[in-house]
């Protein structure tokens, strides 16, 4: 048990402390107050704000943030926090979001103001990381509970969590522990109080068990009190940490009563490059690829290139379905013609069972031969450079070799019977866009190819160019590299290079590692019998359900090689999809979206931002009904409860789609409206404003809370948890 028993007696004074306010609330004959859909969040710079910041910008929901080392900041008063308008009293935010149950400090007028104006309005507040201590409706943890590192510790969800606010989460919260060196997390585990305050309650939404006693102490709990809910947090975590994403839809959902704007999805999206074609193998004695630059002489005869089978495609067929997950693949037609040229013309049995089983895949266009498409490369030199001429003006390949690549794929798909989308592409290595260090600018020529072949959306790689840009009349759509290589078809192979990658020189290994300021080493080699299956699979499965859970809809890409011989590409797949079932429940799946679809999110999502960043935006709502405005050409983003309808034009129409156990989706307003207005189940509304009566009471400050290293930045998972090659 850790204790700081230094603070006891500041505890105890902080339970019995507490602050006249004077009476609040509305008036029987008041109208319906206007409660605007944006949170209030107060930070102190800590990692448990920036986390709920985070999955609000993520999401999309607007918030206002105060930061409490700005001396100049605005000061929270009735005046700051409410005002009148159309006659109507106005709540200027929807939620509340504290570092703790009160940052400010003893007897203070601001936390006076905030809790009068939650109880007056209905709103609830977040307390993002405090002590389990009477304040907040427990028991002091350093007397009745444990408090200390709860790295690798599982928490769970109640019974009332599944029925609240949590009804997403299948069970179990594992808390990560990712460097057994440093302390990640922290928190307290302590029980409710068993004789509450009149009229206090509290409810616990996810706990744990108290070590060392048959009890379990509450994490997240409900606490109501003196007509005002505080969501009690007593653990700090870090916006990538696993245990935080997993209950941050919940934390928003509680805050907000579940109207709101932004929504959330868990989107898993899977690209399987270099179709039809060949791809060369990594050389496990030379510690090389042949065929790269970096990698003079030809191949061993008995390492030939790794190219999938027909039984390979039928087995993908089979397991997308199996597994209820689309597979997208990007093709080369040229890879195909070879096939047969090295057959004597015989037909291509890959090819013609793709053909026949082409619904059950979605198909991207990958350029015909995979060519470079961006300057001419001088691989004369490691690294490759761009070629100059006599001026020193870069060499690039011209705009008919560009435009070529990409319409000989499409025409030789459409000769065989391979229906493609052709406004969707996949360049050779994602050339053509700008590539650093070499090449800092697009090719000149790419805009005028993508415009006479009709492309609207170029994926590009995430380690380069994370957010989506345009190119020419295309957006991209950046791409997560997995960490299986394009140049290994067995366990064996993939571990070898992976070794060479992530080892010391003393080690045998490249040494790269030692001079990165973005990775580490391996502590030792990993076996190349077991290596992939206990250490590589595993992580690179985590660094994958990382983004699943981040709202981020941008798709994974590994290569056909990955498809063939050992097939190691399925087992990371199947790791990210048997953790997901295992945290969460039915109604929360996996979204999977085409390359096009993923591109429009996030054109969506851009703009929706830039309009809530400008202050365009208006959003509230009243009673039963949440009217939104946008400027035009700008679809708003919501979460709202199950049965509420959007009405158009006098007609009302069901809102979005079910998700999570709610309806979320993008809206806009019907031919004629001004604005989108929603109409919200009866049952579904947030609970009115407590009556009129003795305001909430104010307790003292809580005393400083622990951070630990991990839990104030990011800790890698594992030593391939960095860029990728």
């Amino acid at each position: 048990m850790v204790r700081t028993t230094r603070l006891l007696a500041a505890w105890a004074a902080a339970t019995l402390t507490a602050l006249a306010l004077p009476t609040v609330g509305a008036r029987a004959d008041d109208p319906a107050p206007r409660v605007d859909l944006r949170v209030l969040l107060v930070d102190d710079g800590g990692p448990a704000v920036e986390a709920i910041a985070a999955e609000l910008a993520t999401a999309g929901t607007p918030y206002t943030k105060l930061d409490l080392k700005d001396a100049g900041r605005p000061r929270i008063d009735a005046a700051y926090l409410s005002d009148t308008v159309d006659g109507r009293p106005r709540a200027r935010f929807q939620g509340v979001v504290l570092p703790n149950d009160n940052p400010f400090g003893d007897g203070s007028p601001e936390m006076a103001a905030l809790a009068g104006y939650e109880k007056r309005f209905g709103v609830r507040q977040v307390d993002a990381y405090t002590y389990a201590r009477p304040a907040v409706g427990l028991n002091a943890a350093q007397e009745h509970g444990w408090s200390g590192p709860l790295d690798g510790k599982t928490a769970t969800v109640t019974t009332e969590g599944a029925g609240g606010p949590f009804g997403y989460l299948k069970k179990n919260v594992p808390f990560e522990n990712n460097d057994p060196d440093v302390n990640e997390s922290y928190g307290y585990l302590s029980t409710p109080l068993e004789k509450q305050d009149d009229g206090a309650t509290f409810t616990t939404y996810v706990d744990a068990p108290i070590p060392g006693t048959s009890s379990r102490g509450s994490l997240i709990g409900q606490y109501s009190h003196d007509g005002r809910s505080e969501l009690v947090v007593t653990f700090v975590a870090n916006q990538y940490q696993t245990q935080f994403r997993l209950v941050s839809r919940g934390i928003v959902e509680w805050l907000t009563q579940g109207v709101h704007l932004g929504a959330s999805r868990n989107y898993l999206g899977v690209h399987v490059d270099d179709l039809f074609a060949s791809d060369d193998r990594w050389d496990s004695k030379r510690k090389c690829t042949p065929g790269d630059v970096d990698c003079p002489g030809n191949p061993s005869p008995d390492a030939p290139p790794i190219r999938m089978t027909a039984a390979d495609a039928t087995y993908a067929k089979e397991w997308s379905k199996s597994h209820n997950l689309p597979l997208d693949f990007a093709f080369n037609g040229v890879g195909s013609e070879e096939y047969r040229s090295s057959h004597d013309g015989a037909a291509d049995p890959l090819l013609d069972r793709f053909v026949a089983d082409q619904q059950s895949f979605r198909w991207l266009n990958h350029t015909y031969t995979h060519a470079f498409l961006g300057c001419v490369q001088n691989t004369s030199v490691v690294p490759w450079k761009c070629s100059t001429d006599l001026l020193g003006r870069i060499r690039w390949v011209d705009g008919q070799k560009v435009t070529q690549e990409i319409a000989q794929n499409l025409s030789w798909a459409a000769a065989r019977g391979l229906k493609v989308e052709p406004d969707e592409l996949v360049t050779g290595e994602h050339s053509g866009l700008r590539t650093l260090p070499q090449q800092k600018d697009d090719n000149p020529y790419l805009a005028a190819a993508l415009t006479v072949t009709g492309v609207k959306w170029l994926a590009s790689d995430s380690s380069r160019e994370p957010q989506q840009r345009q190119a020419g009349p295309a957006l991209t759509v950046s791409r997560y590299p997995m960490n299986v290589y394009y140049n290994v078809g067995t366990a064996a192979e993939q571990t070898d290079e992976y070794n060479w990658l992530y080892t010391k020189k003393a080690d045998g290994g490249s040494g790269i590692c030692e001079n990165s300021a973005v990775t580490t080493c391996l502590k030792a080699p990993l076996d190349t019998k077991t290596g992939f299956a206990s250490y590589i699979a595993p992580l690179e499965a985590r660094i994958a359900l990382g983004h699943v859970l981040s709202n981020d809809p941008r798709p994974h890409f590994m290569h056909q090689s990955n498809l063939a011989e050992e097939r190691i590409g399925y087992q990371v797949l199947e790791k990210v999809l048997a953790d997901h079932t295992a945290l969460f429940a039915d109604n929360t799946p996996l979204v999977s979206l085409r390359m096009s679809d993923i591109g429009t999110e996030m054109r969506k999502r851009a703009a929706w931002s830039a309009a809530v960043d400008a202050g365009k935006v208006t959003a509230y709502r009243v009673g039963t009904q949440v009217t939104v405005t946008a400027p035009a050409g700008v679809e708003a983003t919501l979460t709202l409860p199950t049965g509420t309808t959007q009405v158009k034009n006098g007609t009302s129409a069901p809102f979005g789609a079910a998700y999570a156990g709610q309806r979320s989706g993008w809206a806009a307003p019907a031919a004629g409206q001004s604005a989108a207005v929603f109409t919200l189940p009866a049952a579904g509304a947030p609970a009115a404003p407590h009556a009129t009566g003795t305001a909430a009471r104010v307790q003292a400050p809580a005393p400083t809370l622990p951070v630990p290293p991990g839990a104030g930045h990011r800790v890698p998972r594992g030593a391939g948890d960095g860029p990728r090659r």
